[in-house]
């Protein structure tokens, strides 16, 4: 490693001021900084507390909690598709149809983390290069949530044109990473909704309608199938006591759904990383989960006679993306809320909200989209609230 080290640091002189390639430092630098510790550290004495650690290693934690919703959801792409198709009875699984069902689901989100990945770092590259600065780390993050929050036959250039518009528009005129006020990754899936709607809200796109490589040379495999998730086949249900799966079916995640959002174990998973590491606020984690559920038993008890309305409020927690959104969504440190209060608060509206949206909006059953991006909207105003709370009560002390 050190003689790798002393080989790529001499290879690094070309693109120092006056190199044959400095035009491409940012670039250099971000593979540098990524692959070894930083060495550089403030100059003035006391003015920084320095460890190990930077931005790049707390992201490359998120990427690392994510793999188990990660690798589920390729398992579970290639079984609902194989479930459609009949060749999985449900309840029956042989490890040769295990390891068939997880490579049909690598190959079909491959080409989604790959596309996100080029396109978001590619204008990061760009960007950094062209204003002489160093390439943010921010995007180590998003290029991973993006394939893992929309529909599994999204098509590739759809999301590219979402993930180019989440990076410019909602990013890098902001001024790059920290100072974003909306997740880039919600904001890339909200673009796909609001200008593709029939591929974000419609039912086949749940499900693996055409074959990947290796598979009938990609034609069409399931046709008229509906894959519909579990709260939209709960909100389009005229049966108020309809039930789309069971608690144990819909915890394990072998249901329709984005890649993601389905396996609540393999989430659990991730948040006990994010938390045990200090990356993520369990704050927010607990309030939103904790209001949710609050406002879900009350319109139980009080709400609309409908299915939605009659969904039991645990079912909501486990159902569509609210566990995945609490875990790894709502606790982005640059656009929650950030005072301990405030972090309450925060957790407090989206959970309530994405309950609202759910009972309320029957064209859009999810709700945690839009609940979190409304949080995002209303962060920066409930730290001001919380911090003249604290002064005004300081002040009146002294």
């Amino acid at each position: 490693m050190n003689k790798f080290y002393e080989i790529w640091k001499k290879f690094g002189k070309n693109f120092e001021e006056g190199g044959k390639l400095q035009k491409l430092s940012s670039f250099y630098d971000a593979f540098d900084t990524f692959l070894f510790t930083p060495s550089t550290t403030a100059k003035k004495i006391g003015a920084h507390i320095h460890d190990g650690n930077d931005s790049k290693r707390t992201m490359i934690l998120v990427v690392l909690a994510l793999v188990p919703a990660l690798l589920f959801g390729m398992f579970n792409t290639g079984y609902q598709h194989f479930l459609a198709t009949g060749e999985i009875v449900k309840g029956a699984m042989t490890c040769a149809l295990f390891w068939k069902a997880f490579a049909f689901g690598l190959l079909a989100v491959l080409p989604l983390i790959i596309v996100s990945y080029v396109v978001g770092l590619g204008i990061e590259f760009t960007v950094a290069q062209f204003k002489h600065e160093e390439v943010a780390e921010g995007f180590l993050v998003t290029g991973f949530l993006i394939p893992l929050i929309v529909p599994i036959d999204t098509p590739l250039w759809m999301v590219a044109i979402a993930t180019a518009f989440a990076v410019v528009f909602a990013k890098e005129v902001f001024g790059g990473t920290g100072y974003n006020i909306f997740n880039v990754a919600l904001i890339t899936r909200a673009f796909l909704f609001f200008a593709y709607p029939s591929h974000m809200t419609g039912d086949e796109p749940f499900i693996r309608t055409a074959g990947t490589w290796g598979w009938d040379n990609g034609k069409t495999l399931v046709d008229g199938f509906s894959g519909a998730t579990s709260l939209t086949q709960m909100a389009t249900s005229a049966d108020a006591g309809f039930m789309p799966a069971d608690f144990w079916t819909m915890f394990n995640g072998l249901i329709p759904g984005c890649v993601g959002e389905t396996c609540c174990w393999a989430i659990l998973l991730g948040a006990i990383l994010l938390i045990c590491t200090g990356v993520a606020s369990w704050k927010i984690m607990l309030s939103i989960l904790a209001t949710a559920g609050l406002t879900a038993a009350l319109i139980n008890f009080c709400g609309p006679d409908n299915a939605m309305a009659n969904y039991p409020w645990y079912m909501h927690l486990i159902s569509g993306g609210l566990l995945f959104g609490a875990v790894f969504m709502a606790t982005d440190p640059v656009t929650a809320a950030r005072t301990e209060v405030g972090k309450w608060i925060y957790g407090a509206l989206i959970g309530f909200m994405v309950i609202v949206i759910r009972v309320f909006n029957a064209g859009y059953p999810e709700g945690m989209m839009l609940a979190i991006l409304l949080g995002n909207l209303f962060a920066p105003l409930i730290d001001w609230c919380v911090i003249r709370v604290n002064v005004n009560k300081r002040l009146k002390r002294a």
